[in-house]
């Protein structure tokens, strides 16, 4: 894996947490002081687990992306 495919999954994955964690809890509670306070610690719950997720979901999306438009999968530099 590259740098930049990394770090773009590190700015996504939290682009994501924070949003889905504050659009979620929000819809859950209701704007309040007590929503904006949890929301933090909800983003460093869902943020972890978001990137995880993509290590693992990443590669299998790509495949599957390449086999609905068609285009053979690329094979990685060890299996060549």
């Amino acid at each position: 894996m590259n740098k930049t495919v990394f770090l773009t999954q590190l700015i996504m994955t939290f682009i994501m947490a924070t949003v889905m964690s504050g659009v979620m809890s929000l819809f859950a509670t209701g704007p309040s002081l007590e929503w904006l306070a949890r929301w933090p610690l909800q983003i460093a719950i869902a943020w972890p687990i978001a990137f995880a997720l993509t290590m693992v979901a990443w590669p299998a999306s790509m495949a599957i992306a390449n086999r609905v438009v068609g285009r053979p999968e690329r094979k990685s530099s060890a299996e060549a």
